[in-house]
């Protein structure tokens, strides 16, 4: 059974760095597109960053370019979201999705599995 499990959210000071972790069992990550979304109250769900099978390509929204970077460990099948720069504005709550496939895109109704979310708070 497909599972991912994240780690690492927390509370964190405005300009502090986190970085989150998402654990797959059951499936392989390396073969999939894998991708990062936020929900914050009342908000809809937002992709922040998607990465291809095999790592071949990735992208970001505009908000986070230059400040978080996705990355993927294929021997822990474990794909992970360096957050630095972060700002009360990334604060919500942090899920990692994996899709065989995606056609490029980057959001949520693409994406068919799904871990629980961990949640990140930016505040002073």
């Amino acid at each position: 059974q497909a599972q991912l499990v994240e780690s690492g959210g927390g509370l964190v000071q405005p300009g502090g760095s986190l970085r989150l972790s998402c654990a797959a069992s059951g499936f392989v990550l390396a073969y999939n597109n894998v991708g990062w979304f936020r929900q914050a109250p009342g908000k809809e769900r937002e992709g922040v960053s998607c990465m291809s099978s095999f790592g071949l390509r990735t992208n970001y929204v505009d908000s986070v370019k230059g400040r978080f970077t996705i990355s993927r460990d294929s021997a822990k099948n474990t794909v992970y979201l360096q957050m630095n720069g972060l700002k009360p504005e990334d604060t919500g709550i942090y899920y990692c999705a994996a899709a065989s496939r995606t056609n490029g895109s980057c959001v949520a109704t693409v994406f068919s599995s799904w871990g629980q979310g961990t949640q990140v708070t930016v505040s002073s």
